[in-house]
């Protein structure tokens, strides 16, 4: 091209430009007006709000409010003096209420559970929601919200009501199914429960329900995290819970117990349980997957079984001196205790043993444990991976049934984790277990030494190390003689420590660390 016809070009393409409105020049440019850019992210917008409109108008149908009477209690007095709180656990309202204030108690503020009461004094009122689970009338909730109850009534947003009865209440996971009772069970609408393995932190959450007996009320939100594991103190009775929680900062308040937590689908991604204060925005829902599996026993046959191992178990890096436990390993559970007539204790688990995994399965903490070995039925034979002395092996375990002392919080096990080993001197007197000694202590173990005296004052008997305890193991070697026992201690680093096992009185295996000082 000459430059001549170049230049040509260029002096009509001006004149073409300078003609144009601004409009048309950033179309031809290809960029969108600030008008359409508006247009279209209003549009997105509208799409969003109409998607949490659609979402709130279907599950609501399948959502039911719950307005409970409970028989009166000590601890009943806080839910007379503050109905506006939903039936919340004791530790619950401890812990986390402990200043609730009392709401205004004219008849036309009280909610309707509240103005029912005063007519049917003392019983105790409460509400709670849930959601259709079939549609001949079994709901799920909470086992909080139905747990003691005297009366059942359920409202579907049709308006419908009904009475209702319990079919099972299982305390670890916090489910409990209802049963409606009528004449007039048909048509319900049944929810549809999500894959709550899917579920992603990030994702919209909409929780549905009836806080402070306010029906059917709607909140936004995301899922905040997953695998809440530590939300109930072990102290509180945590220690044996299915704590596998969705956090969420959809605002849940008392009342949307029971009720649900959906996704944009539709679909219940969890059962909401627990928040931790109100108007915190940090709420915990029941993953659908536990929820269903449980409802499934609970409506079958009314009880939920678990299988156990029967150990007092804790995380590796939760004790003291972790590192020198298992060398080369960070993550993993340490075999506390193991008390007497439990499945480990038939097997050859030893305390202070480091599991790491379950049928191939890696488990890094007490709940990823829990919640692989429950995950088997009853009775099955498990290959639990330990670390003992530097050793890797495997220990065949087969489960058992969680018995009901367990299940209702009355467990031999520790209310809270083991405390850690703590640094002590030896200062021990064993002696070989003869017939008299036997006799003496009322021995059943046969093989190892017995404590036959523990310096007064000392760290040790602080411990509870005492007379009558039948020692078994030194640094994962056997003690069957008073000399293992001497030849084991001269080989040991004292300042580093002594893994001792040891059965107690009552027959339970145990470990402690000790040190000299």
């Amino acid at each position: 091209m000459t430059p001549f016809l170049f230049n040509h070009m260029k002096l009509r393409l001006l004149s073409v430009v300078r003609n144009l409105s601004l409009p048309a020049l950033l179309l031809v440019l290809g960029t969108a007006t600030p008008a359409t850019a508006a247009s279209k992210s209003l549009e997105l917008a509208r799409q969003l709000n109409e998607a949490f409109v659609e979402v709130a108008d279907t599950v609501s149908k399948s959502v039911v409010v719950i307005e409970v009477t409970f028989k009166p209690s000590a601890e009943g007095a806080e839910g007379e003096r503050n109905p506006m709180l939903d039936r919340l656990p004791d530790w619950f309202r401890r812990e986390f209420l402990p200043d609730a204030e009392t709401p205004d108690e004219s008849p036309n503020n009280a909610p309707r559970s509240q103005r029912r009461s005063r007519r049917q004094a003392p019983i105790i009122p409460g509400s709670g929601s849930g959601v259709v689970l079939r549609e001949d009338g079994y709901i799920l909730t909470n086992a909080h919200v139905v747990k003691d109850s005297i009366t059942i009534k359920v409202k579907l947003k049709d308006g419908r009501e009904f009475d209702a009865e319990v079919r099972g209440i299982d305390e670890l996971s916090e489910v409990a199914v209802i049963k409606l009772k009528g004449e007039d069970i048909k048509g319900l609408p049944v929810v549809k429960l999500a894959n709550s393995d899917k579920v992603r932190v990030g994702e919209f959450a909409i929780a549905i329900g009836a806080p402070f007996a306010l029906d059917y009320s709607v909140t936004i939100g995301h899922v905040s995290a997953k695998g809440r594991a530590n939300v109930v103190p072990g102290y509180l009775g945590g220690a044996n819970m299915d704590q596998d929680f969705i956090q969420t900062d959809a605002n849940i308040n008392p009342g949307n117990s029971g009720g649900p937590l959906v996704n944009l689908e539709g679909e219940v991604m969890g059962i909401n349980t627990l928040i931790r204060g109100i108007g915190t925005g940090i709420g915990f829902a029941i993953p659908s997957n536990l929820a269903r599996k449980v409802a499934d026993q609970l409506i079958k046959g009314g009880t939920f079984e678990r299988a156990w191992l029967g150990i007092a178990i804790s995380d590796l890096r939760d004790l003291p001196d972790w590192d020198s436990l298992a060398p080369g390993h960070d993550q993993g559970v340490v075999i506390m205790g193991i008390p007497k007539d439990t499945p480990a204790a038939r097997s050859d688990l030893k305390p202070s043993d480091l599991v790491i995994a379950v049928n191939g399965k890696s488990v890094k903490n007490v709940p990823e444990l829990r919640n692989e070995v429950r995950s088997h039925p009853l009775g099955t034979k498990l290959q639990i991976e330990v670390i003992r002395g530097g050793k890797e092996l495997t220990i065949e375990v087969a489960t058992g049934l969680m018995p009901e002392s367990a299940l209702a919080g009355r467990s031999n096990l520790p209310r809270t984790q083991s405390p850690p080993p703590e640094i002590v001197p030896l200062g021990l007197k064993v002696e070989a277990i003869t017939p008299s000694l036997a006799k003496q202590y009322g021995l059943k173990q046969k093989e190892g030494v017995v404590i036959t005296a523990v310096t007064e004052d000392s760290p040790a008997a602080d411990l509870g190390l005492a007379a009558g305890m039948v020692i078994t193991d030194l640094n994962h070697k056997p003690v069957k003689s008073v000399d293992d026992f001497r030849t084991q201690m001269g080989k040991s680093n004292l300042k580093k420590g002594v893994l001792l096992n040891y059965v107690d009185a009552e027959g339970n295996s145990k470990f402690q660390v000790l040190k000299e000082e």
